[in-house]
Order: structure tokens, then C-alpha cells, then sequence
């Protein structure tokens, strides 16, 4: 779904520089941009520690935006600034990745430092392709690819007794810490025997969505082309 070639191209959220390494062999400058600075050994790749609220770069200075695993941890309040910034450096088309309607009550685990719930692999916001299209006014979707597929769905009073029961389905393997305060995730003590009875019972209340739910992909990629 890359452009095959072009003058200049930016990775947001660029970790390890997988992806940077990929796109420096179809451009002639990959700029790789992470909170902290990538570390990313390709003569043709420059790599730069920013924010993605406020990008430090001419309007319309890049031929392609490459921003994947990346909106779906932004706080609410900036969602829309990333967005708005991703949209304003690209002078040609973004490639934009996120997981497809995942349902963020699916997975989530309880922070034993600050007590709160919080979701699966620190992902505060879901996206349709309808409500991620929103985001980029100025653009017109050019494609959409899917990966994978599932069905994962629960409710509100399946999520209620598994967070008395101390959420012990949860992600607690996640790299990423507590939305709330920072502090990385615990595995859950020992549930007492109540707690296993609303582990139990919200276990197969969950269950009820899913058995009705039709299949999603698990990730949604979407070409955007600036108007």
C-alpha cells in the first residue's frame, strides 16, 4: 500500500525502524520520528525525537505519512491535533494503521498501583473506517486493507463483574503502563472465592455478544490522497 518511490517520507511512531528501513527503499529521505529518538542506521534515514500534536515541519513538506499502531494510544483531547498535523505536513498520501472496531472493554486490566481499569495494550480509542476517514477532512480515502479477523465483543455488565473480580483475563503482558498513572501493569493477586464466581459469571455473560457478532478484520490499514 506504499507509494514505489518519492522524494521524502515520515514515520510516526517509528520504534525500531522497521518500517522506516522499508520505506528508505523507495524514497530518497525517510525522516523516522518517536517520543523518544529512534536509533535507525540507513544513510537515507534521519531520525528525529518529536510530537506528533506539533510536528516541527513545513506544511506540505512530505510526499508520504506512514502512521501505524500509533492513534489508537492517543489521548481523546489530541486525537484530533495529531490528525490534523499528520494531514498538514503531507503533500501527497498518508498510510494510516489502527485496529478495526476493536471493542477496548475486551482484555482490560485493573492497575494495582492507582486501582483503575484500564484497556487492552494501552488502546483508549477505536476506530470504524467511517470514523477514521472523519479525522482527515482535507483528504479522500483512496483504499482500505484488512488483516486478520475476529469477533471479540462483551458488555457493560460483563465488564462490571470482571472489574470486581479484578479484571484477571487482562493484557498484563503489555509493554505499555497504566493510562492513568504511568506505573507498569501487575499481574492480579490471587482471587478469592467471590471474586472466581464474578470472574466466572462475567466470563460467560461476555460471551453473549460475540456468539451474535460478525467478523472484523483485526487491523484496518487506509490510504488517504490529499484533496
Amino acid at each position: 500500500m506504499m507509494p514505489p518511490s518519492g522524494r521524502q517520507a515520515l514515520d510516526i511512531g517509528a520504534r525500531d525502524g522497521y518500517y522506516s528501513l522499508l520505506l528508505a527503499g523507495r524514497f530518497e529521505k525517510v525522516v523516522a520520528l518517536d517520543l523518544t529518538m529512534p536509533v535507525v542506521d540507513h544513510p537515507r534515514v534521519s531520525c528525529v525525537a518529536g510530537n506528533a500534536a506539533k510536528l516541527d515541519f513545513d506544511d506540505e513538506s512530505m510526499d508520504f505519512v506512514f502512521c501505524a499502531e500509533v492513534l489508537e494510544h492517543i489521548p481523546g483531547d489530541l486525537l484530533s491535533k495529531v490528525c490534523s498535523e499528520l494531514e498538514r505536513v503531507c503533500s501527497g498520501t498518508l498510510l494510516i494503521g489502527v485496529p478495526d472496531r476493536q471493542d477496548i472493554r475486551v482484555g482490560r486490566t485493573t492497575c494495582y498501583t492507582c486501582m483503575q481499569q484500564n484497556p487492552p495494550w494501552g488502546h483508549v480509542n477505536s476506530f470504524s473506517a467511517d470514523s477514521l476517514a472523519s479525522l482527515f477532512p482535507n483528504c479522500r480515502v483512496e483504499s482500505i486493507s484488512y488483516v486478520g479477523s475476529n469477533s471479540d465483543r462483551t458488555n457493560d455488565l460483563a465488564c462490571a463483574l470482571m472489574d470486581l473480580a479484578g479484571n484477571p483475563f487482562g493484557t498484563y503482558d503489555q509493554d505499555e503502563p497504566c493510562v492513568h498513572c504511568g506505573s507498569p501493569l501487575k499481574p492480579p493477586p490471587v482471587r478469592n472465592l467471590p471474586q472466581k464466581v464474578l470472574t466466572k459469571l462475567g466470563f460467560w455473560v461476555g460471551k453473549v455478544p460475540g456468539a451474535w457478532a460478525k467478523p472484523r478484520g483485526n487491523w484496518m490499514h487506509m490510504v488517504l490522497a490529499r484533496r
